[in-house]
């Protein structure tokens, strides 16, 4: 019973993360060789505020906007 997590900044829109769990457990199917029911996923989603790199936090790196429309 695979149980996948994904960890991602908040702002991606409902449509974008169901087409991602569609992929995603289209592939575990595939790759794993289980059955659809057997798959779940989880969203772990966090505020730009509460995650950083290259020792900046992503508010301030990037700005509120980045991601929800894609990375452009």
């Amino acid at each position: 019973m695979p149980i996948i997590t994904v960890k991602l900044a908040k702002g991606r829109s409902i449509e974008q993360k169901q087409q991602f769990v569609e992929a995603i457990t289209n592939e575990a199917v595939n790759t794993l060789n289980v059955k659809k029911e057997w798959i779940t996923v989880i969203f772990d989603e966090y505020e730009r505020e509460n995650w950083a790199s290259e020792g900046q936090l992503h508010s301030l790196k990037f700005g509120e906007g980045f991601g929800k429309q894609g990375t452009k």
